[in-house]
């Protein structure tokens, strides 16, 4: 019978669920790295004992941590991290590696901030980990300051892909009130070239050559906080989701609207419609029906908890063009807790099971689809991240 590993990253040490296929009897093994905020940690699709997760303290810095075993044992590649007083790598233990200039030759040193000065590029932590579909040793790293780096040597050294940072419009971006993270990351396992990225606050990006170029994927997106609401740039995007089945088709949960597009990017339609609000964080697609969506909405006037202190996961099984409230298992009165954009994760069992964590603790699963609800652990530190390993 196939197995469930689930990863949690918190606030103060990772943890990891396993259970068997039935996903009734949850072990939790951890805290692992004990009083480290974990941003995220993800298995190799093609190593499951493979797992990469992001350590960091505002202190400390950023360790970028491996395992080999599933999580039993933990090795940092790259040594112990160094940072000089502006945020930017330093030194052999870091070995995160900034290419500081454009194709141009023009130098990537600033963008612009709030009040129109230019504000230094900083290296600040890892938010997302994407592990390569084919090659274990291949992670990509999503970075505040909107950064995108590669690692091919199972995390020694990392290396900027710089045409991002290096875009015409780069100097431009400016943070979201959680930084200016690039929080997404999304590998194409139809062409190996592909990637798509998002950025708070720039918004979504696609590169179709490998990361030397890449073009803004905004079309369709509003905001009414910039000054020109259909700009190229600027967007709040918090996450995006796609079934691997059908690499040109995605879903985002926007600052303020959730959003679909057929093509690649190139153009997004709006699907918020019958939802309680458009405001929220996480969403995910389900492994086997690719029109059939999750997202958590959030009352964003209400301290971003859930509308009417109901925590409900909403489903659409038609791409968004209707939603139902999933509240069996959940709690409905008097909830004010939030769902963090990486907190959110679909297996591959059947029926697929949906799993997502919250800012009071809870691992809350589902093993048909979203019907019904249980937390299989409480009183985590606060959650900020959920992937999901099926294992054989």
């Amino acid at each position: 019978m196939s197995k469930v590993r689930v990863l949690v990253g918190t606030r103060k040490g990772a943890f990891i669920l396993t259970a068997d296929g039935k996903r009734k009897q949850w072990q939790v093994d951890g805290p692992h790295f004990t009083g480290w905020e974990i941003f995220h940690m993800k298995g190799s699709p093609a190593d499951p004992n493979r797992i990469y997760a992001s350590q960091s303290t505002s202190w400390f810095g950023q360790v970028i941590q491996r395992s080999s075993d599933g999580g039993k044992t933990w090795e940092a590649p790259g040594g112990g991290v160094t940072t000089s007083p502006k945020g930017w790598p330093q030194g052999e233990s870091n070995r995160f590696v900034y290419d500081t200039s454009a194709e141009s030759g023009k130098p990537l040193t600033t963008h612009q901030w709030y009040d129109g000065t230019p504000h230094p590029w900083e290296f600040k932590r890892v938010w997302h980990l994407e592990p390569s579909l084919t090659d274990p040793d291949t992670v990509y790293a999503g970075v505040e300051d909107a950064a995108l780096f590669r690692s091919t040597d199972g995390a020694h050294r990392w290396q900027e892909l710089p045409g991002l940072r290096g875009h015409e419009t780069g100097a431009k971006w400016q943070p979201g009130a959680g930084g200016l993270c690039l929080h997404t990351i999304i590998l194409d396992p139809s062409n190996p070239q592909r990637i798509y990225i998002a950025i708070s606050a720039a918004g979504a990006f696609r590169t179709d050559d490998g990361g030397k170029t890449w073009k803004p994927i905004n079309r369709g997106l509003h905001s009414e906080y910039l000054p020109d609401p259909n700009a190229e740039t600027g967007y709040c995007v918090h996450h995006m989701a796609m079934n691997p089945t059908r690499p040109g088709v995605l879903f985002m949960q926007l600052h303020g609207g959730v959003l679909r597009t057929d093509n690649a990017g190139d153009l997004w339609k709006e699907i918020s419609a019958g939802l309680p609000s458009d405001f929220g964080f996480p969403m995910d697609v389900h492994a086997h029906e690719p029109e059939t969506i999750y997202v958590i909405p959030i009352d964003q006037n209400a301290g971003r908890t859930p509308p009417e202190g109901k925590l409900r996961v909403y489903r659409s099984r038609n791409g968004g063009a209707e939603w139902e409230a999933l509240t069996k298992g959940l709690p409905q009165t008097n909830c004010y807790v939030n769902v963090l954009r990486d907190a959110m994760a679909v297996d591959t069992l059947d029926p697929c099971g949906v799993y997502f964590g919250t800012t009071g603790g809870q691992v809350y699963a589902s093993a048909d689809a979203g019907d019904n609800w249980e937390p299989i652990v409480r009183d985590l530190p606060t959650v900020l991240s959920v992937e999901v390993q099926t294992l054989p």
